[in-house]
């Protein structure tokens, strides 16, 4: 099932063309990696999507729906957005900032009811992190940080999840364990995109991969046919034998 869909989208920063023609549709229990180098347009895909900024042409749709034409709090309540880095102003805890996530179901000045009470409370034991609920965002390590960005992104009951460069800052294992908890997230229904600079990760995890350069897809697919010795040479500009190198890994 769709839930997200672009098409013919063109973005462009003064005269220069940051995304140029994409189309693509986003579906249920899909996790997708986009990749390209610094500057290939990811990012700015992510806030396009998110609606957090009009493409220049083109549509976006959500559930059929022209992203335009949707209040920010419905598209909250139907996409959830993981930063890559979360600066807390304020010491909240760590429940706080999971609360966070039910702000698109309450109007403001409004407590939280017994429903979003659960929502968060559900979040933080699926992340494994009810034990820190009373504990400072700001004291919090690297992965402690993105486990609770993750949990008030499933407390806001969005079917699709967006995370820019999730595994930024995270050790190996903690990055292991990430990749475990997006595949269950996938298999249990949500639509994922997530950005990301590692294609073996992307090959060994992710269901879809769409490799962006200067601003246009040159490859969507099963991450194991897009992610061939000749399309990382061309990605990221490298040497044929470091590219060969890199494809014997598994």
């Amino acid at each position: 099932m769709t839930l997200l869909q672009a098409r013919n989208l063109r973005y462009r920063r003064q005269k220069t063309v940051i995304l140029d023609d994409i189309s693509l549709s986003f579906h249920q229990g899909e996790l997708t990696a986009l990749l390209g180098i610094n500057g290939a347009g990811k990012s700015t895909l992510l806030r396009l999507l998110l609606g957090l900024m009009p493409p220049d042409e083109g549509n976006i749709f959500l559930q059929n729906k022209p992203l335009k034409a949707i209040s920010r709090k419905t598209i909250a309540r139907h996409i959830a957005y993981v930063p890559q880095e979360h600066k807390a102003i304020f010491p909240y805890t760590v429940e706080e900032v999971v609360s966070l996530g039910r702000l698109p179901y309450i109007a403001f000045g409004q407590n939280l009811s017994l429903s979003d009470k659960q929502a968060v409370r559900q979040a933080l034991d699926y992340l494994n992190i009810a034990s820190l609920s009373a504990r400072p965002y700001t004291e919090l390590s690297g992965g402690e940080r993105q486990s609770v960005l993750l949990a008030r992104a499933l407390a806001q009951g969005a079917p699709i999840l967006v995370l820019d460069e999730p595994e930024t800052g995270l050790d190996f294992g903690q990055q292991l364990r990430l990749a475990v908890l997006l595949q269950k997230l996938a298999d249990e229904g949500y639509c994922i995109v997530a950005t990301t600079h590692d294609p073996l990760r992307a090959r060994q995890i992710f269901s879809r991969a769409i490799l962006l350069q200067q601003g246009r897809i040159i490859a969507d697919g099963a991450p194991k046919s897009v992610l061939t010795r000749s399309a990382i040479e061309a990605l990221y500009n490298i040497d044929e034998n470091i590219a060969l190198s890199w494809e014997s890994v598994e």
